[in-house]
């Protein structure tokens, strides 16, 4: 069974805000009571947090889909629903959250970092939070959010400042493991290193990260071997140390081809370096290390390629991991490299907290007329329509009626009117697969005298009793309308025109007596 993991799919969902609740508050010897109805309590958050204690996305390789509780309704007697809890996931330090589709939405570093995932919906207001002068009993509550859901991709980069690279069984392992306290799978076969180790080196007052990555092969940044896997694990190290085996019994293998073979593929691996924040990985430092000078044999290779080496501008150290021989002076050189790239990194800067006003002729909402095969139809969409939509109950007519008085007065009818919407046009709130769809009919403002009975609306119930006329009828009777219109003003006009409608200054004056 794997025991790291460094990439999941992970599913997460907010949880659900509660109902409001519409009650009236019934007391001995108080009649006239009131609405008393609690409002529903939020649904909790999905977080992901940086915590150092976790090194693997294993979890949630096992347990994908995650889910935060839901709010509670709310109650009579003026009680909200309880908020539900938030779900706080724990993922290392270095974790990438981004999108099914490749999106970046954030780098999770450093401990206590924080990332939204998946919000959680609102509750929805009981009838004593929507109480007006005008509507001084609702009988209607609105009902609860749905929480966001998303799909993200979690890719674990190690946070390291030193990466060891090289080919398979060249002693990286055995390398760390004599640098650092960490105790890394050593044997004699390839492959033996299948995840990246970490190990904390202190070199006098400096004191870094060395990353173990697993051996490359020719082919490594095309997905050959494990190199596809794990070489994003060096895309945040400052220093990169060629491992280079001096005593390999290979046919056709040699330091400097080896060098020159992972060089190739580091050149090739296309790193994000929005994520990573440094320059490309051809360009960083390198540092060479020729292991296993312990072996008579390699002590003689390395002193033959070094003069090589060095003329390409590499720092050469000979090191034996078994002996122990020449790491001290290679831990201080590597102390130094990591020292120069913090000095000249950039200071953090605090996030800064950026206000954008809405602009002054922004609605908050669109309308677009859109055509299909059978006609043409409206289609509105806006944070605000879309969530009141959502909220209102269609069983509750008066909750109905409350609706079309907010969308009125948000400005939707008169934006409807200047798209060109006539009555009977169908318009769709939303998305054009999950949206409400309806026959537009222009409404007129509603007052004490049609709100009729609690949980009803007068003009909801004349249009539910009426007989129901097409949407062609709808419209004939809107172009009647504008034919009369049309008459109207041709006739007024032919009246003044022939002099019908003489002003006093035209008038002839009054003879003089």
């Amino acid at each position: 069974m794997a025991s790291f993991v460094d990439r999941v799919v992970l599913h997460v969902a907010g949880g659900n805000g509660g109902n409001g609740v519409a009650s009236i508050r019934r007391e001995k010897f108080k009649p006239l009571g009131g609405p008393d109805g609690g409002n529903g309590g939020s649904g909790g958050d999905v977080i992901l947090e940086v915590d150092p204690q976790t090194t693997t996305l294993l979890a949630y390789h096992h347990s994908p889909h995650r889910r935060a509780s839901n709010g509670a309704q709310g109650a009579g007697d003026m009680r909200n629903g309880r908020n539900g809890e938030d779900l706080v996931l724990a993922v290392p330090d270095g974790t990438v959250v981004k999108t099914a589709d490749g999106e970046v939405l954030a780098d999770l570093v450093g401990a206590g970092t924080r990332l939204v995932a998946a919000a959680g919906g609102r509750g929805g207001l009981g009838n004593a939070a929507l109480a007006s002068p005008r509507r001084k009993a609702p009988g209607f509550a609105l009902l609860g959010e749905e929480g966001e859901t998303a799909d993200l991709v979690l890719e674990l980069k190690s946070v390291a400042d030193v990466a060891l690279v090289g080919f398979p069984s060249a002693g990286k392992s055995s390398l760390i493991a004599a640098l650092s306290a960490a105790r890394p799978k050593i044997a004699d076969y390839p492959f033996t290193t299948l995840v990246p180790n970490l190990g904390v080196v202190q070199a006098g007052d400096e004191r870094y990260t060395v990353a173990d990555v697993p051996g490359l092969i020719p082919g490594a940044s095309q997905g050959k071997g494990l190199g596809l896997d794990f070489l994003r694990h060096i895309e945040r190290c400052a220093v990169i140390v060629h491992v280079l085996d001096c005593a390999t019994l290979e046919p056709g293998r040699d330091p400097v081809s080896d060098l020159d073979t992972i060089e190739a593929e580091l050149s090739a691996y296309a790193a994000d370096l929005s994520v990573a924040g440094r320059l490309p990985l051809g360009e960083r430092p390198r540092v060479v290390v020729l292991n296993k000078i312990d072996v008579p044999e390699a002590r003689e290779l390395a002193d033959m390629v070094r003069a090589e080496l060095e003329g390409r501008g590499l720092p050469v150290h000979e090191v034996s991991a078994a002996s122990h021989e020449g790491l001290r002076p290679l831990s201080f050189a590597l102390g130094a490299l990591v020292a120069q790239v913090r000095a000249a990194a950039p200071p953090a800067e605090p996030a800064r907290v950026v206000l954008r006003p809405r602009a002054v002729d922004d609605a908050g909402f669109t309308v677009t007329r859109r055509n299909r095969h059978e006609g043409y139809f409206f289609q509105v969409r806006g944070s605000k329509p879309e969530r009141w939509v959502r909220q209102t109950d269609f069983a509750n007519d008066e909750a109905v009626g409350y609706l079309a008085d907010r969308l009125a007065r948000l400005g939707v009818e008169e934006a409807l009117f200047k798209a060109g919407a006539t009555p009977g046009d169908e318009v769709v709130i939303g998305s054009v697969e999950g949206g409400v769809i309806f026959d537009w009919e222009p409404t007129m403002a509603t007052g004490a005298e049609l709100l009729g009975r609690r949980g009803s609306d007068l003009r909801v119930e004349e249009a539910a009793y009426a007989p129901r006329t097409t949407r062609a009828d709808k419209r004939r009777e809107h172009q009647d309308r504008m034919d009369a219109k049309t008459a109207a003003r041709e006739e007024l006009w032919t009246e003044r025109q022939s002099g019908h409608w003489a002003t006093p200054e035209a008038e002839d004056p009054p003879a003089a007596q």
